[in-house]
């Protein structure tokens, strides 16, 4: 699989590490995990769960938050709103999660200044 060789030959560099695009299916997170603490590489993703499930950190948009301006979008369309006149919104709330127990498994000390900027730590 092309993923595994990928991440096999990130491995192999010095001082690497794997972010992934926001848009990595969650399907594909635990295998990532699981081929990056084998080979002992720090992983960054998006969305928190990433984080959650095993990756060292995350950094997005709050998901509830995005969740929130959608559905309030859908009811100003529910109620006659034309799309093509509602505004482009962008996300404005993000959350670092940083996970201690990945980044021990892989020998990896986060520092205090980033810990304390952490929305998350999981322990």
């Amino acid at each position: 699989m092309d993923l595994v060789h990928g991440i096999d030959a990130f491995a192999g560099e010095p001082d690497g590490g794997l972010i992934t695009t926001p848009s990595v299916s969650l399907t594909y997170v635990k295998m990532i995990n699981t081929l990056a603490l084998q080979n002992r590489l720090p992983t960054c993703y998006g969305p928190r769960g990433a984080a959650v499930q095993g990756g060292l950190m995350s950094y997005g948009a709050r998901t509830d938050e995005l969740s929130r301006r959608a559905m309030s979008l859908v009811d100003r369309i529910l109620r006659g709103a034309k799309v093509s006149e509602l505004p482009v919104e962008f996300p404005t709330k993000f959350e670092l999660v940083v996970n201690l127990k990945t980044a021990k498994a892989i020998g990896l000390t986060i520092p205090e200044s980033v810990l304390l900027r952490a929305d998350e730590v999981i322990e």
